[in-house]
Parts: structure tokens; C-alpha cells; sequence
């Protein structure tokens, strides 16, 4: 019987899944690795970390399934955007991988935006103007840390950079490639402007090659560790946030994509790539005549886990003791608030903000609190706040591309009903959470059968996610979130010019932060 793996490559741990052609997942593994915060808006991972948990999610899923020489048909690859690595002149790292989240290159960031050269690049690129892009990330390098970028010999990114161990090869998909803030997304080729601002050339960067691309000639050792044989293809992929598209079927015009993990993001597939004048939107390439618009969010579930660590700690403990989940305590607790929490607002911006306010420096903040709001009304604003954010980046996506006809929502938040029912009423739309788990495996999966032609078309996918939850919103409660919504909007229109004064305050008095 005939098997695919699908590997992501994610923030906090990789991920493998051994899937049949039906989507049913056969075998999983899952092995994390630390992420490096040393400094201040550091967040850096070491490759080589990144590496053993390749091989080991590999090996691991491999082996318990047990296949035949004949039985498995390929691996396909998705891994997380915007990382960097320099690498020397032998292909060894000078640098660990600077990942999405690190914020050093702020001041770069916020320079090319105000020149206007930014806003060039971008409605080239699709990559919004932001620390968390490579483009970003080379401007910073070359300007303050000058002797280790003209060391370098080739910048890379995370997967890159496994790939070559693998295939001793450099080369990029097309999905990642548009990540960078480099790639021209409508000639399909590096951005001369965009190469000339990071100071890099072509020669420095991998071979740009299409997600379906298939790489043959596994490394001896690699072979030899995880089982696999060295006839086996591997197919290149694509980025992590475009095949959790494809992995819960929001590949259809007018079908959107909500993921709320430990960040989030609202996504749409088009077949042509767009870019928004306003500069709010990414737009990122999937396949052949599939492209991926949204916004990504850099506050979901960790927003939800600094409310268990810091004001549920009590429920916490308790919970931790009894061997529960307090996640679930502290959602109870949130139920038994209306919605609109009595007028408790709660912007959610605790690691700076991506969509759809592309700042590094927003915070966050509790508004309309008084003597009457308990911590259940706080628990509550943080979760609608979560989705008044998630909604914001939704409102941007209509004016570009339209109204979605459905939405297709995945992440951890979708084991909630009232998460579930949240994005319901605050979206006015139906909302619909496939049974499919690791939707960036799955969707790696998939793109390697068409690539393999296991499948007809990415369209199987439909019969993969399995059965689902469907939530229709409740008209007491999203006329509630009608009303509030523009004061969520306004507010944080009105605090945008003063986050970058707060922040600077921060910075001088308490370094962690």
C-alpha cells in the first residue's frame, strides 16, 4: 500500500506524519527543540537541533509503521516562514536561525517604511515591510553587524538549509521564497530593488525552484538513520501557513482559512498573486495558480497561556494537581460572562503586533474596566480579543479579495466549543473545523501525491479532513460584537502613536521586556 510523510518544520518542534492516500494518518511523531532568547527581541534556533529533530520524527514514524522498501512513495516538506541563516563559504552556519519572532531589526524595519522604498519593495514582494522578514533581517546584519554579514557566502532559510544536508543542494520553493521580502512574485524571480536594499546578490541566495520540485539521492547517513532508501523522492514543499490551507481544504475561491495556535492568521487562496495598497496583506505562493492572501497574527494561544500563567495561576496549580487541563477551568470560567464581556475590551498585543497593524512595538491593554469586571470578565476579553484582532485582519482581506462564502478553522483553539463559537459570532459567518489534525503535514502530504501523481489534483484533499464541527452565529451575541467591534478598531488607531513611546520606555527600564 502506498505512503506519504509529511514534515513540518515548525517554530517550537518538527512534526511527521505518515499518511495513506486517503489522508488517514497511519503514524506520528513529534520532537521540539528550544528557542534561544538571550538578548533583547532575540528569538533564534539552532540548526542543528532543528536537524536531529528532522531525522528523528523521521526515523520515529518510519520505523513504528514498519514499511516496505516499496511501501512509502515520498516526503514532502512544510516548515515554518522568515527565517535566516548565514552560512560560510563550506556551508556551515555562522549564525543560528533568526526566526519570525525576533524583532532586532525594528529600527531597519521601520526606516525602510518610512523612505517609501519599502512600500515599493512590498507591492512587489507581497512580504509586509516587518521585522520578521529576511529582508529586514539582512538590513540590520549588514548595517550593525557588519564583519559577520560580509562573511557570509549564502543566506538560507531553515529549511534550505536541512534540505541541503540532505540533497547537498541549495535551493528555495517559490512559497518560502516569497516569505523572504527578496522575490518578485510576479515574474517569479529575485527582486533586483529588494536584493540591492539587504545588499545581497542572486549568487548568495539557493536555486529557486517550484513547490512540487522533487529531490532524489538521499544523503548515505540520512538513508541509513531514518530507514528510508536513498531511491525515495523528496518533495520540496512549501511553507507552513499556505499548506494549513490546503491541509483543511480552504483552497476554493471565497473559502477562508482561521488558525489560531500559538499565533494565528486569516488566509484566502487566489489564482493570481495581489498585493494590498495599503501594505496589510501578505501574499505567498502555494502552487500553480494558487496563491495565499491574509495576515498573520503574532498573538493567539500564547496570549491564552500568559492568562493561565499570570492571572489564573490559582486554577493553574489546582488544575496541574488534579492532572486536568486548566485551559478547560479557565474557559468555564470565561462561559459564564455574556458576551462583550460588560464592555471590557482587551487588546491583545503582547509580542508586538504583525496584521494588521504591522507594528513591533504595539502592547497590549485592558479597556473599559471598572470595580464590576472580575477576572472572569478578563478571561473572557482576552479570548474575544484574540478574535476581534483575528477579525480586523478578516475585514482587510474583504476589501482585497471579498467576502469569504465559508471559513475553514484549525489550531489548538479548535478543541473549544466557545473558541469555536467566538469566531462564529464575531465573524458572522459559519465556521467549520475539520477532524484533521497537523493541517501543514497533511497539506505537505497532498502537494507530494500530486507531485508524484498519486492524486488527480489538489482537490482530493476534500475527502481527507474528515468529519466536522459546524458553528452558526448567534444573533444576540454577534449584534453585541457589532457594536463593539469599531471601538476595538478606533482604540487601537488611537494608541498607535503612542505604543512606540511606551515601548522605548521599556526598553531604557526593564531590559527583559
Amino acid at each position: 500500500m502506498p505512503y506519504m510523510i509529511g514534515v513540518d518544520i515548525g517554530t517550537t518542534s518538527t512534526k511527521a506524519v505518515l499518511y495513506d492516500l486517503k489522508g488517514s494518518v497511519i503514524e506520528y511523531a513529534n520532537i521540539g527543540y528550544p528557542l534561544y532568547q538571550e538578548e533583547d527581541g532575540m528569538a533564534e534556533q539552532d540548526p542543528e537541533e532543528i536537524y536531529a529533530a528532522v531525522t528523528e520524527a523521521i526515523t520515529q514514524v518510519n520505523k513504528k509503521a514498519n514499511l516496505s522498501s516499496t511501501d512509502l512513495k515520498g516526503v514532502a516538506f512544510s516548515a515554518a516562514m522568515h527565517s535566516l541563516i548565514l552560512l560560510d563559504k563550506n556551508h556551515k552556519p555562522l549564525t543560528r536561525s533568526i526566526t519570525w519572532a525576533d524583532n532586532r531589526a525594528s529600527k531597519w524595519s521601520d526606516d525602510l517604511n518610512e523612505s517609501g522604498i519599502g512600500h515599493e519593495i512590498y507591492l512587489k514582494t507581497g512580504t509586509p515591510i516587518h521585522p520578521m522578514s529576511p529582508l529586514s533581517k539582512l538590513i540590520w546584519l549588514k548595517n550593525e553587524k557588519p564583519d559577520l554579514f560580509g562573511q557570509a557566502a549564502y543566506f538560507v532559510g531553515i529549511k534550505d538549509y536541512i534540505l541541503y544536508q540532505l540533497f547537498d543542494r541549495l535551493v528555495i520553493d517559490h512559497s518560502l521564497a516569497s516569505a523572504t521580502g527578496l522575490f518578485n512574485i510576479f515574474n517569479l524571480d529575485w527582486d533586483e530593488q529588494a536584493l540591492s536594499v539587504a545588499g545581497v546578490t542572486p549568487e548568495k541566495l539557493p536555486e529557486l525552484v517550484e513547490t512540487t520540485y522533487q529531490l532524489t539521492g538521499l544523503d548515505k547517513e540520512f538513508s541509513k538513520k531514518t530507514g528510508i532508501s536513498r531511491k525515495v523522492p523528496f518533495i520540496i514543499g512549501a511553507s507552513d501557513g499556505v499548506l494549513s490551507n490546503l491541509g483543511v481544504d480552504a483552497i476554493d475561491p471565497g473559502v477562508a482559512a482561521v488558525t489560531i495556535g500559538t499565533s494565528g492568521a486569516v488566509r484566502m487562496v487566489i489564482d493570481h498573486p495581489v498585493t494590498d495598497p495599503k501594505g496589510r496583506l501578505f501574499c505567498y505562493a502555494l502552487a500553480k495558480d494558487k496563491w495565499v492572501i491574509g495576515g498573520p497574527v503574532n498573538n493567539g494561544g500564547i496570549v491564552f497561556r500568559w492568562l493561565r500563567d499570570e492571572i489564573f495561576t490559582p486554577e493553574k496549580i489546582t488544575a496541574e494537581q488534579m492532572q486536568i487541563d486548566p485551559y478547560e477551568i479557565i474557559t468555564q470560567i470565561a462561559e459564564k460572562v455574556p458576551a462583550g464581556s460588560d464592555g471590557l475590551l482587551f487588546h491583545p498585543y503582547l509580542g508586538g503586533e504583525r496584521a494588521p497593524l504591522w507594528d513591533a512595538n504595539a502592547r497590549g491593554s485592558f479597556f473599559g474596566l471598572t470595580r464590576q469586571h472580575t477576572r472572569a470578565h478578563m478571561a473572557r476579553a482576552v479570548l474575544e480579543g484574540i478574535v476581534f484582532n483575528l477579525d480586523m485582519v478578516m475585514l482587510a482581506l474583504t476589501e482585497v479579495s471579498g467576502s469569504p462564502t465559508r471559513i475553514q478553522a484549525t489550531g489548538g483553539f479548535a478543541q473549544s466549543s466557545l473558541w469555536r463559537q467566538l469566531l462564529a459570532d464575531i465573524f458572522e459567518q459559519e465556521v467549520t473545523i475539520p477532524e484533521s489534525f497537523e493541517s501543514s503535514c497533511l497539506g505537505a502530504a497532498v502537494l507530494g501525491m500530486e507531485s508524484l501523481h498519486l492524486i488527480a489534483d489538489l482537490s482530493a484533499v476534500e475527502n481527507m479532513i474528515g468529519s466536522t464541527h459546524v458553528h452558526q452565529p448567534q444573533k444576540e451575541n454577534f449584534e453585541v460584537y457589532r457594536e463593539l467591534l469599531p471601538i476595538f478598531v478606533r482604540l487601537s488607531r488611537s494608541l498607535s502613536s503612542e505604543y512606540k513611546n511606551i515601548s522605548d520606555f521599556q526598553r531604557k527600564h526593564y531590559h527583559q521586556i
